[in-house]
């Protein structure tokens, strides 16, 4: 098989692939975004991000399919909907919030960010977490080592070395043999 086709295998497989699938484009993040804001209609959807109805309708319709948001009917108006967020589109969060501190951090006007974060409970600003290394310090590039994970693909596995992180396959492995009690 040429070298061409297998990288495109090992893409069809990657999490980041098919996370961008779902989420990398544009008008995507930025409809997640409105979603974060409490937006769930689609004329509100159109008016705040400025998309056009067709790629709109087109993107709603993805997040939905892909089980990022639910379709629910306006009990008010028959025939109109609000596309609320699942557990999965809100787990896209974390996700958001570091693209987020990225741009405010290297993209924001000198005034600086034009929505911040705030805790409801406290009002205190919501901290972003600095990604660590084991050893408790900031973690950087050269800090990483990528290695073939337990789902790998031949082709990455043969780019990465042989030598599998099984960490996560093993307590997957160790939770499947847990005996579970009969109720």
């Amino acid at each position: 098989m040429p070298d061409k086709r297998r990288s495109r295998i090992a893409n069809k497989e990657c999490s980041v692939a098919r996370a961008m699938e779902v989420v990398g484009d544009r008008w995507s993040i930025l409809l997640l975004r409105e979603a974060y804001y409490g937006v769930r209609r689609f004329d509100e959807f159109q008016h705040y991000v400025g998309v056009a109805p067709n790629i709109l309708s087109t993107r709603l319709k993805k997040f939905v399919e892909a089980g990022l948001m639910t379709r629910v009917p306006l009990p008010e108006h028959a025939g109109r909907y609000e596309y609320v967020l699942t557990e999965k589109g809100r787990g896209f969060f974390p996700a958001y919030l570091a693209l987020k501190k990225w741009g405010d951090d290297w993209l924001a006007e000198p005034a600086g960010p034009q929505v911040v974060f705030r805790d409801r409970e406290s009002g205190r600003p919501i901290a972003y977490p600095d990604l660590q290394s084991p050893r408790g310090t900031p973690l950087r590039l050269e800090d990483v080592e990528v290695v073939p994970g337990t789902g790998a693909v031949a082709f990455n596995r043969k780019r990465f070395g042989d030598r599998v992180d099984d960490e996560a396959g093993a307590s997957r492995a160790k939770a499947a043999r847990i005996p579970r009690k009969r109720s």
